[in-house]
């Protein structure tokens, strides 16, 4: 496993994270999980991705069943909050109210001191930035999160965001997460030349497009106990199980992986992590043998051929 710095901070994440946001708390039960998050961290993923609102909380309370028993200075834990956690208006945003309320009830569900990591999951236009900046500052002085970021946020807030810090002596954010894989290719005009000037790193989620990438479902076959056969999962990638062309050029990405000796869920993975300034991907995994699949794309050397023969299959929308 590979390890990258998060932008310009002392903070090391490995190159693949295990994400909780369509796993724990629908698919995966406790001791299945148990035994996913081990062998996560034993092929060394460090850093494990969650949020107050996946399954309303219960993927934070399965992770507090299996965290506390690791040692804490092993993996880095991050959640977020911005979306409702009931009907109460107080109950959502990113106001200073809704910032203090989340971050002690997501430490009350993973059991934990503190998270490493927390993310403002989308930008709040109803709430002054500076209330929400400076709520994260003195959670930061106070020890109850270590650092802070942003998720699917634009590049102009994101600068705003910078620059009030900097002007305060707020702490600044380290790292954005957003949707990023090779059908979602857009954050590379702005967004992440952005985070990189301003000495931020990426952490972005989809990074298989919810396993379209993957080529399970070439020729628009969709197995049996797949995501895309799932009713309850599979809202998001309903339009691309219909959409032949796009499958056909997942398809091509086949020869390419032969190459390497790798699968087209690994080349997909491989293919985000050598652009400029993505610290890590975040993968969701039901079973141990996803895992294991995954963490292979860690480290692997495309050509420049391979990696532009790829982006010419995958262009950015305009």
């Amino acid at each position: 496993m590979k390890y990258n710095r998060v932008g310009n901070s002392g903070l090391k994440v490995s190159e693949i994270a295990y994400g909780s946001w369509l796993t724990f708390g629908n698919q995966v039960e406790l001791a299945e999980a148990k035994e996913v998050i081990q062998r996560a961290l034993d092929l060394g993923i460090n850093y494990i991705d969650t949020a107050d609102v996946y399954n309303n909380g219960e993927a934070e309370r399965l992770l507090g069943e299996v965290l506390p028993q690791q040692y804490r200075g092993d993996y880095i834990v991050a959640t977020k909050a911005f979306w409702p956690m009931s009907d109460a208006v107080t109950n959502r945003g990113l106001s200073r109210k809704h910032i203090v309320d989340s971050v002690y009830a997501s430490l009350d569900r993973l059991k934990l001191r503190y998270v490493d990591l927390f993310y403002c999951h989308r930008f709040d236009p109803q709430t002054p930035m500076e209330e929400t900046l400076w709520a994260i500052h003195n959670f930061i002085c106070s020890g109850k999160i270590i650092y802070w970021g942003t998720s699917e946020w634009s590049a102009d807030q994101i600068r705003e965001a910078h620059a009030i810090c900097d002007r305060r002596g707020w702490h600044k954010p380290i790292i954005n997460q957003p949707n990023y894989s090779l059908l979602q290719r857009n954050i590379e005009k702005e967004i992440l030349p952005t985070c990189r000037e301003l000495g931020m790193g990426t952490a972005n989620f989809s990074p298989l497009a919810h396993g379209i990438l993957t080529g399970k479902y070439s020729g628009g076959k969709i197995p049996e106990g797949s995501r895309g056969a799932n009713q309850k999962q599979n809202m998001w990638m309903k339009d691309n199980l219909s959409d032949k062309e796009l499958l056909s050029q997942v398809d091509k990405m086949q020869p390419i992986a032969d190459k390497y000796g790798i699968t087209i869920a690994q080349l997909s993975l491989a293919w985000l992590l050598h652009q400029d300034g993505i610290s890590s991907v975040i993968t969701g995994a039901s079973r141990v043998s996803q895992i294991e699949d995954n963490v292979q794309a860690s480290g692997i050397s495309l050509t420049s051929e391979d990696f532009h023969a790829i982006a010419e299959l995958f262009p950015i929308h305009n």
